[in-house]
């Protein structure tokens, strides 16, 4: 029930991205006239917000309850974007945006410590996967609501797009504090049996432990180390022990996720797989499509629809076929995906009768490999996180994310500007084999954790 609560709660909350984000740039540069660099640098802002705050918030998960990081963020966000219907000076709208990325991005980790908290290992995938659906279509449906009734030859056109994401803030809000309430007083309820029944000193594993968020062994399902790891009965994240001295040392999110290889390659697949799609789904592919294949702008809004359509259609469905896969495979599936999509939208450069069918097609496989990309890679993730620092770990991988990310309009801008069409194809093709190899190479030292972890389960153990 709570993480049905929270996939709701996610949907409604990103009504604001899609009933703002898609109009704010014209808004900006046109209806009330600051011109196309104030346009950008709210773009950028807004970026710049979430890279700052998704490390942060997710530390803040990890010290305090992230219901409460999380709806405290939203309620942030929520306050900004209402407020820029009171904006009359680019100043005020700039920082306006700021404090928009700012409450959305800092939400982002909190949901997810929360989405692995309230579920079990059989349905973690699961229940990301319809997290992940959900924001699509409420995105979707934020930018198609808002497409209704915006007007941008208006001053206070974009004054209902405000109030949509303000009001989708709050309501999500409200409905994770209701779920908080529901897994605080399951939690409660444990400790009192517990504490009631036989709970024994040596050796009962308090059941509102796991309601607070353990995860099961089913965490370590993909490969995570244990033979030099523990996992944190408090958390279910695997705690990191000094081999020399056999204590748990707490790290640095940043530090960990560098020195650590599983960590450091899920990095570098993050960021790759991130800048060879989402990075251009908003501005760069768009431009592609308009500057170079000619095609006209209605087929860009038809193949964001069909993406979109494509991840409701087949998201259970690759779930179910997908549940008992390695997760390093198939994110190498993801990253081949990544590296087809790209050669298509190539031959597309060449086939110009049907590029506009090509484009959108294009869309469409994207939207295969994205139906395995978020319900594999966060679950993995945190499952290879310190103990204590599931939360931090998962917002520095976003921020990491966010950072690449924003680079890619601007090398779009700069290619398709210079008339190099061939060398952002080559381009993006490159970062997506790329992907791949990081893929491989975490599927490599998962292996090798497992094979060690075999080893050391076979060594004879010391007499008493």
């Amino acid at each position: 029930m709570r993480a049905k609560l929270l996939v709701l709660a996610s949907s409604i909350g990103s009504l604001g991205w899609g009933a703002v984000l898609p109009y704010q740039f014209a808004y900006a540069a046109e209806t009330r006239g600051w011109g196309v660099i104030v346009a950008a640098a709210a773009a950028s802002l807004f970026s710049v917000g979430a890279l700052v705050a998704a490390p942060l918030a997710g530390r803040l998960a990890d010290r305090f309850d992230p219901v409460l990081v999380a709806v405290v963020s939203q309620l942030i966000g929520a306050v900004a974007v209402g407020l820029l219907v009171f904006v009359g000076d680019s100043t005020t709208f700039l920082l306006g945006m700021l404090v928009f990325g700012l409450g959305l991005a800092a939400a982002v980790p909190a949901k997810q410590v929360l989405a692995l908290e309230w579920s079990s290992s059989g349905d973690r995938r699961k229940i990301f996967a319809y997290k992940f659906t959900g924001e699509s279509l409420g995105m979707a449906a934020g930018a198609f609501l808002a497409g209704l009734v915006v007007d941008l030859e208006r001053a206070d056109g974009l004054d209902v797009g405000f109030l949509m994401a303000a009001g989708g803030f709050v309501l999500s809000s409200v409905i994770i504090a209701l779920a908080g309430r529901v897994a605080r007083g399951r939690a409660a309820d444990a400790a009192a049996a517990a504490a009631h029944g036989a709970g024994s000193a040596d050796g009962g594993f308090d059941d509102g432990a796991r309601d607070r968020g353990a995860f099961d062994d089913g965490a370590l399902d993909d490969g995570a180390e244990v033979a030099s790891a523990g996992l944190d009965a408090e958390t279910g994240a695997i705690a990191v022990i000094d081999t020399a001295s056999g204590s748990r040392t707490p790290r640095g999110a940043l530090r960990t996720i560098f020195t650590d290889p599983a960590l450091r390659w899920i990095a570098v697949l993050t960021t790759t797989l991130a800048l060879g799609f989402y990075a251009q789904f908003e501005s760069g592919l768009p431009a592609y499509a308009i500057t170079v294949l000619a095609v006209d702008p209605s087929a860009i809004g038809t193949a964001a629809a069909v993406n979109c359509l494509v991840i409701v259609a087949l998201q259970v469905v690759v779930v179910k076929l997908t549940a008992k896969r390695n997760a390093a495979s198939l994110l190498m599936v993801v990253a081949g995906i990544w590296v087809f999509s790209w050669m298509l939208l190539s031959v597309a450069h060449f086939t110009p009768g049907i590029a506009a069918a090509m484009f959108i097609t294009t869309y469409g496989i994207f939207a295969v490999g994205e139906t395995m990309y978020s319900p594999v890679l966060n679950p993995l993730t945190a499952s290879l996180a310190p103990r204590g620092m599931v939360g931090q770990t998962l917002g520095t991988i976003a921020a990491l994310q966010t950072a690449f990310s924003a680079a890619g309009p601007l090398v779009a801008g700069v290619l398709l500007g210079a008339g190099l069409a061939d060398a952002f194809l080559w381009l993006h093709i490159a970062i997506s084999v790329a992907a791949l190899f990081a893929a491989w190479r975490i599927r490599r030292v998962l292996a090798a954790r497992e094979v060690a972890r075999a080893g050391v389960e076979r060594m004879p153990q010391p007499a008493p």
